[in-house]
């Protein structure tokens, strides 16, 4: 497997363990993040040699989404950056590349899973959660919209009330308190859950691999059959926040850790 800068891709056997790997900045990601991210899952969807994936982070986060620090180029349109174009052109094919890859993905979440980090574990097929984790669709603290697929993944898993209460609230949600939503399949303690995540690990890449991808398959089917289309709507939308004063306002409050004051415009 090819190296990367932000993510570290292990193979054992048929198992591969992927590891968000910028622990400084909490796995936030930025464009380097996006090109490694984006090629290792091509890469594990592409090798027949491997039956199931395993997504995690480094350090005491599993990701705290964007990185916000990060600056972006302006598009043509009144000079502010352009928020759907890293959308279509780097986490959109990781989510659909996570979706539509014929093997189970397993997301063992080691601490806060924020905004697209969110969104990266509601992706996956199974979510084992540490006790200290939480999740937390934060756009709405900065005047975004949700985005990652997770307009689409959450309302699936969990419903519509508790998917409008996470994406206009922008409140954390305790790992227990996501179990008992339906938004993850197990709580286990700190210490247990990447040896817990691995043995589910192994067990998945030493099962009836087609199996899975057909019943994967069918899910889809059922529940994301226009995953395209929504996550077109969702890059369009947050294209449009971008733009408003909102955003700005939210982004310069987050810099000065104060709470934002909103206008509506």
């Amino acid at each position: 497997m090819p190296s990367h800068e932000t993510v570290d891709l292990q193979v054992s056997g048929a198992a591969a363990r992927l590891v968000l790997n910028r622990p400084d900045s909490l796995n936030a990601w930025n464009e380097q993040f996006g090109l490694d991210l984006r090629d290792a899952v091509e890469s594990v969807a592409g090798d027949e040699s491997i039956r199931a994936l395993l997504i995690t982070g480094a350090g005491r986060a599993f990701s705290s989404g964007a990185d916000l620090k990060e600056q972006r180029n302006p598009d043509d349109d009144g000079g502010v950056p352009d928020l759907s174009a890293r959308l279509r052109e780097l986490y959109h094919p990781i989510i659909t590349g996570i979706r539509e890859m014929p093997k189970p993905v397993i997301a063992a979440v080691n601490g806060p899973a924020v905004g697209i980090g969110c969104s990266l574990a509601l992706d996956c097929d199974l979510i084992w959660a540490a006790e200290s984790a939480y999740f937390l669709l934060a756009f709405v603290n900065i005047g975004l919209v949700p985005d990652g697929g997770s307009t689409a993944m959450l309302p699936a898993r969990i419903g519509l009330a508790r998917a409008t209460e996470m994406g206009m609230l922008g409140e954390r949600v305790p790992a227990e308190r996501a179990l008992e939503w339906g938004m993850v399949n197990r709580v286990v303690t700190d210490d247990e859950l990447h040896s817990k995540a691995g043995e589910l690990l192994e067990r998945l890449a030493s099962g009836p691999t087609r199996s899975y991808a057909n019943y994967k398959a069918l899910l889809n089917r059922r529940l994301y059959a226009d995953l395209a289309g929504q996550l077109e709507a969702e890059a369009a939308a947050q294209r449009e926040q971008g733009h408003t004063e909102d955003f700005a306002e939210g982004v310069i409050a987050f810099a000065q850790k104060r709470p934002p004051e909103f206008s509506g415009r």
